[in-house]
C-alpha cells in the first residue's frame, strides 16, 4: 500500500510522470507538466484526471478546432481515434489511465 500526494509530485521535464500501476494492460501515471504535450491520437481509450492545476484540452472534432477548459476533479474521456492535446495553465497534476504503450 503507498500513499501518493499528487501535489508534491514534480519531474525533471514536462510530462515526467510516475507510474503507478498497470492493470489488465491499462497504466495508471500521475504526470507533471508546465507544458503543451502534442496533438496526437490514441489507439485506445484515454482518461484524464486534472488532480492539481488548469489544463485547457484542445480537441479536433469534424476539422473544427474547440477548447474544453479542465480545473481540479475534472475528467476528460477521449475514445481512441480522438484527435486532442493538453495545455495546462502553468503547473498541473494530472491522473492519466491509458492502454499500456499508448502515445
Amino acid at each position: 500500500m503507498q500513499k501518493i500526494t499528487a501535489k508534491d509530485f514534480t519531474a525533471p521535464r514536462a510530462w515526467g510522470a510516475l507510474d503507478i500501476d498497470q492493470i489488465d494492460g491499462a497504466t495508471v501515471r500521475l504526470h507533471w507538466t508546465d507544458a503543451p504535450y502534442v496533438w496526437h491520437v490514441n489507439d485506445g481509450a484515454e482518461v484524464f484526471v486534472v488532480l492539481d492545476g488548469n489544463v485547457d484540452m484542445h480537441v479536433r472534432e469534424a476539422g473544427q478546432e474547440r477548447v474544453i477548459p479542465l480545473t481540479v476533479g475534472d475528467i476528460f474521456h477521449a475514445e481512441g481515434g480522438d484527435e486532442h492535446v493538453a495545455h495546462p495553465r502553468g503547473a498541473a497534476r494530472v491522473l492519466v489511465i491509458e492502454r499500456a504503450g499508448s502515445v
